[in-house]
C-alpha cells in the first residue's frame, strides 16, 4: 500500500460522488487500511500493524489533502509547498528560501524557527506566505500546538498576516459532538482562522467551523483581500 494508491481510490471515488468525494475520505482511509494490512503481514507476519497503519494514515492523509487543494490554489495564483519539504530539505531554490524566511519565527537568540504545518500556501511573486494548514484525522493530534503557532505568528509584525488553519475529517467527534463544546472546538474557535471538516457527519457550522467544500471559496475571498 503505497500513497498512489490511496491517491487512486480519491480519485475514482470523486468519480461517483464528484464535489462531495470529501465526505469519504474516512470510509477510504477504513478501505486502505485493510489493503495495508494484507501487505504488512504478508512482510511481517509478527508485526504491530495497528502501530505501521497509525504512522501511513497521519503521513499519508496529509500527502492527500495536499494533493485535493493544489490544483484549485494553484489556479489562484498561489503555490503550495509541504512544510517537512521546507523545514527538512538542503539547498533550496532561492524562491523556496525566501518562503521560508518569510515564515520563520524569531526566537531572538535561540535564532529563526518555523512552525510546525503541514502546507504552506505562498506567492510566487513575492514569495509571501499566505497561509499555512495543519491536516490531522483528528483534533487531539495537533489542535493545541497548531493554536501555539497561530499566536507565534500572530506576535510579529513580519508574520501576523499569515492565516492559519486547520483541515480534518474529525473521527473523534471534537467538532460534530455539540452537546458538550469541547477543548478543541474552543481552540479552533478563538485561536484559528478556520477549521474545515471532511464529513458525513452532521456538524454545527460557525464563521470558524465549516465543511471542507467552503475552504476554496473562503480562501478566494482572503487572497481578494
Amino acid at each position: 500500500m503505497k500513497f498512489e494508491d490511496l491517491k487512486d481510490m480519491y480519485s475514482k471515488t470523486q468519480l461517483v460522488e464528484g464535489e462531495e468525494a470529501y465526505k469519504t475520505v474516512s470510509q477510504i482511509l477504513q478501505d486502505a487500511k485493510e489493503l495495508h494490512k494484507k501487505d504488512f503481514l504478508r512482510d511481517k507476519p509478527n508485526g504491530d500493524h495497528e502501530q505501521s497503519w497509525r504512522a501511513f494514515k497521519g503521513k499519508n492523509f496529509e500527502r492527500l489533502i495536499q494533493h485535493i487543494i493544489t490544483e484549485s490554489i494553484e489556479a489562484l495564483g498561489m503555490k503550495v509547498i509541504n512544510g517537512n519539504k521546507l523545514e527538512r530539505s538542503k539547498n533550496l531554490p532561492l524562491e523556496l528560501r525566501r518562503v521560508k524566511r518569510n515564515l520563520a519565527i524569531d526566537y531572538r537568540e535561540f535564532g529563526l524557527h518555523l512552525p510546525d504545518v503541514d502546507i504552506v500556501v505562498y506567492s510566487p511573486e513575492d514569495q509571501g506566505v499566505i497561509a499555512v494548514i495543519s491536516s490531522k484525522v483528528t483534533l487531539r493530534e495537533r489542535i493545541a500546538q497548531t493554536g501555539y503557532w497561530k499566536l507565534k505568528l500572530l506576535a510579529d509584525q513580519t508574520t501576523e498576516h499569515i492565516k492559519v488553519y486547520f483541515i480534518t475529517p474529525d473521527e473523534d467527534g471534537t467538532l460534530t459532538d455539540t452537546y458538550l463544546p469541547k477543548k478543541g472546538r474552543a481552540i479552533v474557535e478563538i485561536d484559528l482562522d478556520g477549521t474545515y471538516v471532511l464529513t458525513e457527519a452532521d456538524l454545527d457550522q460557525s464563521g470558524k467551523v465549516k465543511l471542507f467544500e467552503h475552504f476554496i471559496e473562503d480562501f478566494k475571498q482572503l487572497i481578494k483581500k
